[in-house]
């Protein structure tokens, strides 16, 4: 069975497609795609149907991980039920994200940085009203935490 991942900001169309689109590269990195589903969604309803920002695709592309192809979601109830994983970028994201979700589902939901306490933040930083430097920082968060939560499902045993 996969082991099912959602990524989850705003709008959907910066951090958390960055952040599928990183742990999917780092997925196949390691030969592991097959063992997961991974997707992206917003907590807001802003840009659905839109390709992630273009700063974001380009910052992204850099570093060879193409987001061409995502397009923003909203977040639905469903997904609760639906995925292993739901990794808020940020604390209002989080809270959001905790305040909808029926009481089954709390344990699914993380920070995503919390997989990577070395960073030593929580927040994935909203590189939307910021320069070029911004989407950089995005990446290096998202990179260092997608190889530190594949660590722990694997130190976990979730996956073998």
């Amino acid at each position: 069975m996969k082991i099912k991942v959602l990524f989850v900001c705003m709008g959907n169309i910066c951090r958390s497609p960055t952040a599928e689109g990183v742990f999917k590269k780092t997925i196949s990195t390691y030969g592991l795609a097959h063992c997961f589903t991974v997707a992206s969604a917003g907590t807001h309803a802003y840009h659905v149907g839109d390709a992630p920002d273009f700063r974001a695709q380009q910052a992204a592309m850099r570093r060879e991980v193409d987001l061409s192809q995502q397009r923003a979601r909203k977040f639905i109830r469903g997904d609760f039920e639906d995925f292993d994983y739901i990794l808020a970028m940020d604390q209002d994201n989080f809270e959001i994200l905790s305040a909808a979700c029926p009481v089954d589902y709390q344990s699914k939901i993380h920070y995503f940085l919390d997989f990577a306490p070395e960073l030593n933040t929580r927040e994935v930083p909203d590189p939307y009203y910021g320069g070029q430097f911004g989407f950089e920082k995005v990446l290096d968060l998202v990179e260092a935490a997608s190889e530190a939560f594949l660590a722990t499902l694997k130190a976990q045993k979730v996956l073998a």
